[in-house]
C-alpha cells in the first residue's frame, strides 16, 4: 500500500468537515476571502453593506498586531453608515458560540514577500480564525509547525491582514495531530503545542478523530470564544490545553448545579494558575454568583504574578496590607477579587471591618484557592468556612494532602478531600511528563554511595549512613559541596543557560553556605532569601512552611531571630551592590520588594544560584531554572513541589530537569513518586542512567556512519533526501549529547565518536543550514526550492549565548598577549572553529578574520582592542549600509526605518516595508523579484552587523 498523499488527506479532511456542516467554499486568493467576509458579516449581522461602508470595515479590521486583532474580533464595530447614521457590526459571537456561521477552504493563495498557498482554512462568519496544516503521513509534524511560522513571517500580514485574525492553528501528518494559539512570531514554540484529549486524558491523535471532537462547530468556536485567554502582561494569545479545559468545564457544573465543594489536582508545573484565572472569569458570569474570590497566599505574589492577576481584573491586587481596600470590593460592583489569605482573614476577624463584611456573609461567594495544599490547613481556613455561610470552596493543587503525606497541627490531621470534597480532575505528573508538558528529572546522588563504584558522582562527602547533626553540618563537609557545585554548575547549566536553587536544612547552614561561596573565587552571582524567625527551619521535613505562623507577612516579627536578620541584611547588602538597590528588612514592604526583585531576576537568569531553606520551594514558576542542589531532608509533597521547580518546559536545550542531591533521598523520592502518580512510575519521570544515554549515543553515531562514512561524505550527498537523513540523524546526536553533558560522569572517551569528529560533522550540519537558509527566498512562484526548508536544525542545542562577540574579543586579547607561535596558531584555530560552529557568529566571520589579519597587532595596548574593534565594526557597518543602498538604490532614511523596526519588533519586514525603501517603484512583474532580493540583503545585513 503506498503512502497517503498530502492532498488525498487534505480532501478526506475537507469531506470530513461538510459533513460536520460546515460550508465548502472555493477562495482563491486575498480578494475572494474579502468578498466572502462581506457576504457572511451581512448575514450574521443581518444587515447589507454598500462598498464603501465595507472599505471602513476592513479598514478598521486592518489594525494593530495579532493580540490587537483579537481584541478587535471580540468587540463590536462602531460602523460610519453612508447615509450619516451607524450601526454595531459583530465580528464574533462570544457568547452564543454555536450561533456563528462556520465554512471551510483550502488553497487559499496570498501574496506577501513570498507567494503562500494555505492547506485548509476554517472561516467563522467569513474571517479565518483557523489554518489546518498538513503533512503527508511518514513526515514530522514539526515541518507543519515551522510551515505556519514561514507562513507568518512571509504573507499572513500581507495586504489586508486578515489571516492575521487566525486565534488557532491546527498542524497533522495525519497520524498525529496537534492545536496551537496564533501569538507573536518569537513567542511561539512547538514546545506549546498540544494533544487533543478526553476527559480521562487520553490523547485523541488521529486526524478523524480529532476532526470529529476537536473541529465540531460549536466546540471549536467554545475554544475560541471562552478558552483563548488574551493575557494582558506578554501581550500574547494562550489556549487551554484540555485537561484544563475540562477542569474548567467540571467546576461550572459544579457551581452551576450544585452547592458542593471540589478540587482540581494537576501536577505542578501543569498550568494551574491558567486554568484557575479562566475559571474564574467564567464564573464571575454565572447570575447565581455573586463574587468571585481568588485567594492566594502572600509568597506567591511575585512580581510576574502581581501583574498576571491585574490583567484579568484591573487593580484588583493591592500588594499592600491595605485591608481597607478588601473590604469595598465585597460590597463595591467588583465581580472578581483578588486577594492573600491573610488579608482575607484579617477582614472577616478585626471589628472595624466586621459591620460592612457581615452585610455580605451570606450571598453566594465561590472561593477559588491557588495552591491549597499549602495554606488550607489551619484556623484561617476554619474561619472563612464559618464566617461565609454560603460559600462554595474550589481548591487547586499539584500535590494533594492524604492520610499518608498529612502533618498534625492544633485541629488535627487533615486531607485535602476533607477540606475540599470531591476531585473533580486529575492530571498527575506521568500524564504530564507522557504529553511533553513538563519535563522528567534527572536525579543525581552525590557522595560516598556503596554501589557507585568509579563514578565521578561517588567523591568524598559523607551521606549514606549520616544521621548525626553534628557530622551534617561539619564545615568540612560543607565546603566539599561547595567546591563540587562551583567545579560542576557549567555542566548543570550548560554553561548558564540556565539558573538553579540551593535548599538547605535551616537558616544556620544557609548561612554558613552563603559564606563559604563568597569566600571562594568564581564568578557566580549568588543571592539568598530567608525568613528570620523560627518558621524557616525543618520542622516535618516536608519542606513547606506553616504560613499559621507568619500572617499577613514574611515575618513573624514576634519572634524574631536577631542574629538571623542582620546576617540576611549583609547579605541584601551584597546584592544591592550586585544590582544597584536598596532593600533591607527595615520593615516588611522593602523584604517583600526584595522577594519581588528576586523572583524577577532568576526568571531573567541574573541570578545564577539562589540560596533558601523554604522560600521558592513551591508556588515559583521559572522556566529559565534547570537545577535544584539538595542538601536537606525532603518527602512526599514538599519533595515533589521542590523537584519540580525545575521541569519547566523552555526549549530543547532544557531536556530535563536536574536534582542533586547531598543527601541519600532515594527511599523518599520513590515514596512521593508512588504517591502522587503510582509505585511504578519511575521510569516515567526519572531520567535514565548515564550509561544508558551512552549506549543510545553509540548507536545514533553508527547509523550516521551508514549515511556520511566520513566528514567529506556529506559534500557528495547528492540529493534532497539524502540531505534530510543526514540532518534527522545528526540531530539525534545532538539531542543525546545535550543529555550526556548534564551527567557529572560525562567524558568523551565513553562514546564510539570523539569530540573533534563531532565538531566536524557539526560544521557540515550548519553548512547545510546555510545553504538552505540562503535558498529560501529565492524562489518564485508557490514551488518549494527544499524538502528542508521546514525542517527543525535543533540550533538551540548549538547556540549558547556566553559565545558572542564580547567572548571573541576576550580570545582576541589572549591572543595577541601570547608570544609562542605554535600556541598563537592554535589558539587562532580555536577562534576560528569558534567562528564556524556558533550559528550567531558564522556570518560575522569573515569581519572578525579580517579584523584579526589587518588590525589587531597593530593594536599597542591591549585594552584598547574592544574600542578599536567597535570602531572598526562601525565603520564596516556604515560602508555596508552604503553600498546596499547604491546597489539596489535604495532611499537610506527609508532603509534605516525598516531596519530599526526589525531590530524592535524581531519580525522579517513586509514586503511593502522593503517595497517605500525602493527609490524607484518597479513594474508588478519586477517586483516578485526585486523584493525578496533586497529583502534577503537586509535580513543579511542585520545578521552580520547586530547581535540578537
Amino acid at each position: 500500500m503506498s503512502k497517503q498523499s498530502e492532498a488525498i488527506l487534505e480532501e478526506n479532511l475537507l469531506k470530513q468537515l461538510e459533513l460536520q456542516k460546515y460550508e465548502r467554499v472555493i477562495i482563491k486568493d486575498d480578494k475572494d476571502l474579502e468578498k466572502n467576509l462581506k457576504t457572511q458579516l451581512e448575514k450574521h449581522n443581518k444587515t447589507t453593506l454598500t462598498d464603501t461602508e465595507f472599505k471602513r470595515v476592513l479598514n478598521h479590521l486592518n489594525k494593530g498586531n495579532v493580540f490587537e486583532k483579537a481584541k478587535i474580533l471580540r468587540d463590536k464595530f462602531v460602523l460610519p453608515c453612508d447615509d450619516g447614521t451607524s450601526k454595531y457590526i459583530e465580528f464574533l459571537d462570544s457568547e452564543h458560540w454555536c450561533q456563528n456561521l462556520f465554512q471551510v477552504t483550502s488553497q487559499v493563495t496570498v501574496e506577501g514577500v513570498y507567494k503562500n498557498r494555505y492547506d485548509v482554512t476554517i472561516l467563522i462568519n467569513g474571517l479565518p480564525l483557523c489554518q489546518i496544516e498538513l503533512k503527508r503521513r511518514g513526515l514530522e509534524l514539526k515541518e507543519a509547525f515551522n510551515q505556519t511560522l514561514r507562513y507568518k513571517r512571509h504573507s499572513y500580514s500581507a495586504n489586508n491582514a486578515l489571516f492575521a485574525y487566525i486565534q488557532l492553528f491546527v498542524i497533522s501528518n495525519g497520524v498525529n495531530t496537534k492545536y496551537y494559539a496564533n501569538s507573536k512570531l518569537e513567542s511561539m514554540n512547538f514546545k506549546q503545542t498540544f494533544f487533543w484529549a478526553d476527559k480521562n486524558n487520553k490523547n485523541i491523535t488521529n486526524l478523524e478523530e480529532f476532526t470529529d471532537t476537536f473541529l465540531e462547530r460549536c466546540h471549536l468556536s467554545k475554544m475560541i470564544c471562552k478558552y483563548i485567554v488574551l493575557a494582558e502582561v506578554p501581550k500574547i494569545l494562550m489556549v487551554l490545553r484540555p485537561y484544563q479545559f475540562w477542569a474548567v468545564e467540571a467546576i461550572i457544573d459544579r457551581v452551576s448545579n450544585s452547592n458542593k465543594n471540589g478540587y482540581i489536582w494537576h501536577t505542578t508545573g501543569s498550568g494551574k494558575t491558567l486554568t484557575s484565572f479562566k475559571t474564574a472569569q467564567i464564573l464571575m458570569k454565572l447570575p447565581n454568583v455573586y463574587k468571585v474570590v481568588f485567594v492566594v497566599d502572600r509568597k506567591d505574589l511575585d512580581y510576574q504574578t502581581t501583574k498576571e492577576f491585574n490583567s484579568f481584573s484591573d487593580g484588583s491586587v493591592d500588594g499592600t496590607d491595605n485591608t481597607k481596600t478588601l473590604v469595598k470590593q465585597f460590597s463595591d460592583d467588583t465581580k472578581l477579587i483578588v486577594t492573600t489569605i491573610q488579608k482575607l482573614n484579617t477582614a472577616i476577624s478585626k471589628k472595624q471591618y466586621l459591620e460592612k463584611m457581615e452585610k455580605i456573609k451570606d450571598k453566594s461567594i465561590v472561593f477559588i484557592f491557588d495552591e491549597c495544599h499549602r495554606s488550607q490547613f489551619g484556623e484561617t481556613h476554619l474561619n472563612i468556612t464559618r464566617f461565609f455561610t454560603n460559600n462554595q470552596m474550589i481548591g487547586f493543587t499539584g500535590t494533594p494532602i492524604f492520610v499518608d503525606n498529612a502533618t498534625g497541627n492544633k485541629l488535627g490531621k487533615r486531607t485535602t478531600k476533607e477540606l475540599f470534597e470531591d476531585c473533580l480532575h486529575k492530571y498527575v505528573i506521568t500524564d504530564a511528563i507522557n504529553d511533553d508538558n513538563v519535563l522528567k528529572f534527572s536525579v543525581e546522588y552525590i557522595g560516598r554511595y556503596k554501589e557507585k563504584s568509579g563514578s565521578a558522582t561517588n567523591i568524598d562527602i559523607e551521606v549514606e549512613a549520616i544521621d548525626t547533626k553534628e557530622l551534617l553540618e561539619s564545615q568540612e563537609r560543607l565546603e566539599k559541596i561547595v567546591d563540587y557545585i562551583l567545579a560542576n554548575h557549567g555542566r548543570k547549566t550548560h554553561s548558564k543557560e540556565f539558573t538553579a536553587m540551593m535548599c538547605v536544612s535551616g537558616v544556620d547552614m544557609l548561612i554558613k553556605y552563603y559564606e563559604a561561596f563568597k569566600s571562594r573565587n568564581h564568578n557566580l552571582k549568588i543571592a539568598t532569601i530567608f525568613s528570620y524567625g523560627a518558621n524557616e527551619d525543618d520542622k516535618d521535613a516536608t519542606g513547606i512552611i506553616d504560613l499559621e505562623e507568619s500572617e499577613g507577612a514574611f515575618i513573624d516579627e514576634e519572634h524574631i531571630n536577631k542574629h538571623s536578620r542582620e546576617k540576611l541584611d549583609e547579605f541584601i547588602e551584597d546584592y544591592n551592590k550586585m544590582f544597584g538597590c536598596k532593600y533591607s528588612t527595615k520593615d516588611s514592604q522593602s523584604f517583600y520588594n526584595y522577594y519581588n526583585d528576586i523572583s524577577k531576576r532568576v526568571k531573567q537568569k541574573e541570578i545564577d544560584i539562589l540560596l533558601v531553606v523554604n522560600m521558592f520551594l513551591t508556588g515559583f514558576d521559572s522556566k529559565t531554572l534547570n537545577t535544584l542542589y539538595v542538601d536537606k531532608n525532603l518527602k512526599y509533597h514538599g519533595l515533589i513541589q521542590a523537584f519540580s521547580r525545575t521541569n519547566r518546559i523552555l526549549n530543547e536545550q532544557k531536556s530535563q530537569g536536574n536534582i542533586v542531591c547531598f543527601r541519600n533521598l532515594k527511599q523518599a523520592t520513590d515514596d512521593a513518586i508512588a504517591l502522587f502518580s503510582n509505585k511504578d512510575a519511575k521510569e516515567i519521570i526519572l531520567m535514565e542512567p548515564y550509561d544508558d544515554y551512552v549506549q543510545k549515543f553509540n548507536e545514533k553515531y553508527d547509523a550516521l556512519k551508514i549515511i556520511v562514512p566520513t566528514v567529506n561524505s556529506v559534500n557528495e550527498l547528492d540529493n534532497e533526501d539524502k540531505k534530510l537523513e543526514f540532518v534527522k540523524a545528526f540531530r539525534e546526536l545532538l539531542k543525546l549529547k545535550n543529555i550526556l553533558e548534564g551527567f557529572t560522569d560525562f567524558k568523551w572517551s565513553d562514546l564510539s565518536m570523539n569530540e573533534q569528529e563531532f565538531e566536524d560533522y557539526k560544521s557540515k550540519y550548519l553548512d547545510l543550514y546555510e545553504q538552505i537558509k540562503n535558498t529560501i527566498g529565492k524562489r518564485e512562484g508557490t514551488e518549494k526550492v527544499s524538502i528542508l526548508e521546514d525542517v527543525d536544525f535543533e540550533l538551540e542545542l548549538i547556540h549558547k549565548d556566553e559565545i558572542n562577540v564580547t567572548y571573541i574579543l576576550k580570545l582576541l586579547s589572549a591572543y595577541k598577549e601570547t608570544e609562542d607561535e605554535d600556541i598563537r596558531t592554535k589558539q587562532k584555530e580555536n577562534i576560528s572553529n569558534i567562528l564556524n560552529n556558533n550559528p550567531q557568529l558564522r556570518s560575522k566571520r569573515e569581519l572578525i578574520e579580517r579584523f584579526i589579519n589587518d588590525n589587531l597587532l597593530k593594536i599597542e595596548n591591549n585594552d584598547d582592542i574592544e574600542q578599536e574593534f567597535e570602531k572598526f565594526w562601525d565603520e564596516e557597518k556604515e560602508k555596508a549600509f552604503n553600498e546596499l543602498c547604491i546597489e539596489e538604490n535604495l532611499d537610506n532614511i527609508e532603509l534605516k526605518k525598516v531596519i530599526d523596526t526589525y531590530l524592535y519588533d524581531e519580525r522579517i519586514p513586509l514586503a511593502n516595508d522593503v517595497a517605500k525603501t525602493l527609490k524607484e517603484k518597479p513594474k508588478f512583474l519586477e517586483r516578485k523579484k526585486i523584493i525578496p532580493r533586497v529583502l534577503d540583503k537586509i535580513v543579511g545585513f542585520v545578521e552580520k552587523f547586530y547581535e540578537k
